[in-house]
């Protein structure tokens, strides 16, 4: 479960903003999910839940915001939807699709105290 690992380095980050900001409290965390990314969102939640105990995020609501898959097809050179990593261009039938968008997983933002 790569998740755990996730969540903890998303704690290191709440972490490090709250050391150089100084803040005590952090109430809300809001990241940035790539449908392409291979995070499980509900894995994601718990994992965080349970990194967080004990931490200056303990307790903060999460918020997921998913991101869509976008691809970028070299057979007929257009920007398409993409729901899966390798899968065929929607348009077109090709397997030559590169991923350009929905492969991220970041902090966007956090509330604090």
């Amino acid at each position: 479960m790569h998740e755990m690992s996730l969540a903890e380095g998303i704690l290191q980050i709440v972490e490090d903003a709250a050391g150089k900001q100084n803040f005590k409290k952090v109430t809300e965390v809001r990241l940035e999910i790539g449908a392409l990314s291979g995070v499980e969102p509900e894995a994601l939640t718990f994992c965080l839940d349970v990194v967080f105990r004990g931490s200056v995020a303990e307790g903060a609501r999460v918020e997921l915001e998913r991101l869509p898959g976008q691809g970028f097809c070299l057979a007929c050179a257009e920007t398409v939807p993409v729901t899966a990593l390798y899968d065929a261009c929607p348009k077109c039938g090709s397997y030559q699709v590169q991923a350009t968008g929905g492969t991220e997983m970041r902090v966007k933002d956090l509330l604090v105290e």
